[in-house]
């Protein structure tokens, strides 16, 4: 079994400043981090770490070149990387000294695919091979349809959510990973309803997909026809919250792809996203599998 990562990598630059800049103010910042980023990127990551055969695809500019070093490193296949003459994606962070954050990206290559780029690499992979997705790239509709096609599970993580979402074929995806904001909206709820209600909504609006709603400090809740599941966090302590989500999708996963029973995806799911949020950064955070699945 081989699982595809069809998404986003960000080249991610972190502004530490007293506080976020102002209209027409100029500020100096004590730091600067460069690092590597994207959802689509930490997926894979957490895939690879968690055991996993696992290919990257997506687009680049020579600038993110050491994205593909860093991913290789975790033993990611990046063949189906494609180089273009831009720049790659970029998140320009600004953390002020209270750990607030503004954001701007640009997406350079991730939204510059082309139909030519999918069917290229789609061709490479077949029944009873994976499809991971994310909201960070264009053509994930066509990427959709055409993985179907071909017999591939798809996992879809609606992230970030927006109107677009609604225009996907979403009945196509065999599972969906979405936080609390993500699933109340794919639902069509208050973001302030609870979570049993939100899952029970998603499972019988997608009768036909697996739905694995991530809560934070509450864990995680699994819903597919009858089946109703939940997985709990280890209370540790918190030092930084980026790619839990990501780790989590990743050891989840891996672990029904070893034939582990959902509430054991579950609890070792949340046990990785738990180390995770224990350390400092995205890709290096990321717990490796004998932390997680044990010797």
């Amino acid at each position: 079994m081989k699982v595809l990562v069809f998404g986003s990598l960000n080249i991610d630059l972190i502004f530490s400043v007293d506080h976020i800049v102002r209209p027409g103010e100029t500020i100096s910042s004590s730091a600067l981090e460069k690092s590597a980023g994207g959802k689509g990127a930490n997926q894979a990551a957490s895939l690879a770490k968690a055991g996993m055969d696992v290919y990257m695809a997506g687009k680049i500019g020579a600038d993110g070149e050491f994205l593909l070093d860093l991913l290789e490193s975790y033993g990611v296949h990046t063949e189906n990387v494609v180089w273009y003459k831009g720049a790659t994606g970029q998140a320009l962070i600004q953390l002020d000294k209270n750990h607030q954050n503004s954001i701007v990206l640009f997406s350079g290559g991730n939204t510059l695919i082309t139909d030519d780029e999918i069917n290229r690499t789609l061709e490479k992979f077949g029944s009873g091979d994976i499809l991971v997705l994310q909201n960070e790239i264009n053509c994930t509709a066509e990427l959709m349809r055409c993985a179907k096609e071909r017999g591939l599970k798809i996992y879809l993580n609606p992230s970030p959510y927006d109107e677009g979402i609604a225009k996907l074929p979403l009945e196509l995806a065999d599972a969906f990973f979405v936080n609390e904001i993500e699933g109340a909206a794919l639902a069509e709820m208050p973001p302030e309803t609870p979570f049993p209600a939100i899952l029970e909504n998603l499972v019988k609006k997608f009768p036909h997909t697996e739905i694995i709603l991530t809560a934070g400090k509450a864990g995680a809740f699994y819903g597919f026809k009858a089946v109703r599941e939940k997985g709990n966090i280890i209370d540790l302590p918190v030092a930084d919250t980026t790619a839990a989500g990501d780790t989590f999708t990743g050891y989840f996963i891996a672990a029904r792809a070893q034939a582990l029973p959902v509430e054991e995806a579950l609890a070792l799911a949340c046990k990785a996203s738990s180390i995770a949020v224990s350390r400092k950064g995205a890709m290096a955070s990321i717990p490796l599998a004998k932390e997680v699945f044990g010797d």
